[in-house]
């Protein structure tokens, strides 16, 4: 869609860690769902139909995106724990919104919220040195699994506030 912003913007990365601030990673990563869901259960099935702004995703892509998200980067972070300087793939999430003819929302939010609790259950195993490891990312370059999993805690932060900002 135009005018969303995509990773290839130079200041994604610091407005999701903006988003983040000072707070814990695993602390953010269960605000965030936690969010989603409120707001979510908040617009109900009829305000989850309609878009959060004029020209934007409605409630149920931002439900499926936040999905596919957990799936991409959680992924992703595994792939850096276990491969050296791995190369992390992007993906381009305006054609995956494309690739779905309807959204299911209770099959997506249980989905963002299962992947979610798998992420917090893992990422509170990982020590210094696994946070530490560094990945390379097409655009941004080399960069840690702490930013990949602090950056996917903003982005669901970025995110429920577009739920929250759904119409009733």
């Amino acid at each position: 869609m135009s005018g969303m912003t995509t990773i290839a913007d130079g200041s994604y990365l610091g407005r999701m860690l903006a988003l983040v601030g000072g707070r814990d990673t695993v602390g953010a990563l269960a605000e965030g769902a936690e969010r989603v869901a409120a707001a979510a259960r908040r617009a109900g099935s009829s305000g989850l139909e309609r878009p959060w702004a004029p020209g934007k995703w409605s409630g149920r892509q931002v439900l499926a995106h936040l999905a596919d998200a957990e799936m991409a980067i959680g992924f992703r972070v595994r792939q850096v724990l276990s491969q050296e300087r791995h190369a992390m793939q992007e993906f381009d999430e305006a054609a995956w919104m494309g690739l779905y003819r309807d959204v299911d929302v209770e099959a997506a939010l249980a989905a963002f919220q299962a992947g979610r609790r798998w992420t917090v259950h893992f990422v509170r195993q990982l020590g210094p040195a696994e946070l530490a490891r560094v990945g390379v990312h097409p655009r941004r370059g080399e960069e840690t699994v702490e930013t990949s999993i602090r950056a996917l805690a903003g982005h669901t932060f970025s995110h429920a506030a577009q739920l929250e900002k759904l119409p009733l």
